[in-house]
């Protein structure tokens, strides 16, 4: 929580913190986010980018080094609170005793997760094992926080193309119909305002906001979800009048 609320939770901050202070009079004078975010990691300042509050390069470095602290504690935390339970609940023989109590059609933990130790339900503890575990674990997550964030950016683009489309359709369009003022190019305008319209629910609308529907489900479900979502629970058992029989036989 602390490596996520310091990077991604400040630049969250950012950009509310520029909707409420920027309006469309003075959109011109708002200064990027998106460099102000590749500067905090780099510890510099762009000059033709100017802060939002006082004192933003600072705060920055403070939550810079703060996330770059948790890192370590991501790493060992694990090993060493397991450790120490190892050590609290051994066994005289020397073995481990698992804490994990499932029933028999939970997946909660896989077969393959755990090494089998002994037939009394003693497991062995290797710390060194562990420790590898939860490197790969760390490693994977702290990159995996940068390059879903940067995956986020594809919806910025998204937002770009839209932009641009729009200013065409309307310079190429319908702004040319409206240039010209004698009555009988009335029609013509008609026409261009039609051909606008069509433009507008076919390409803008239906085309980009499919894009954009589509981007952002497949954000949810692969950059969001895997932050929580372990596709541990119970086994899906799907419906049957088979089991409702047997449930009565059973009766």
């Amino acid at each position: 929580m602390v490596f996520m609320l310091c990077l991604f939770g400040y630049l969250v901050v950012l950009i509310v913190y520029k909707w409420l202070l920027y309006t469309a009079r003075n959109s011109w004078e708002a200064p990027s986010i998106l460099i102000h975010f590749i500067d905090m990691f780099l510890f510099t300042s762009s000059p033709g980018n100017t802060d939002l509050y006082p004192h933003q390069r600072v705060v920055q470095i403070v939550l810079v080094v703060v996330a770059l602290l948790s890192v370590p504690l991501l790493l060992l935390g694990k090993p060493v609170y397991l450790y120490c339970v190892h050590k609290r609940h051994a066994s005289p023989r020397g073995g481990y005793q698992s804490l994990d109590q499932e029933p028999g059609d939970s997946i909660n933990i896989a077969e393959n997760d755990i090494d089998k130790g002994d037939q009394n339900g003693h497991e062995d503890f290797d710390i060194a094992d562990v420790f590898m575990k939860q490197a790969i674990h760390t490693i994977e997550y702290c990159l995996s926080c940068i390059s879903n964030t940067a995956s986020y950016l594809r919806l910025w683009a998204l937002s770009l193309a839209h932009a641009q489309l729009s200013e065409v359709l309307w310079n190429m369009v319908l702004r040319q119909g409206l240039r010209r003022t004698e009555l009988y190019w009335s029609l013509g305008l008609l026409v261009a305002f039609a051909f606008f319209a069509v433009l507008t629910v076919a390409i803008l609308l239906v085309m980009e906001g499919l894009s954009a529907f589509l981007h952002a489900l497949r954000l949810h479900w692969v950059e969001f979800q895997n932050k929580f979502y372990t596709g541990s629970g119970y086994k899906f058992l799907p419906f049957s009048f088979c089991l409702l029989e047997g449930d009565d036989e059973n009766l």
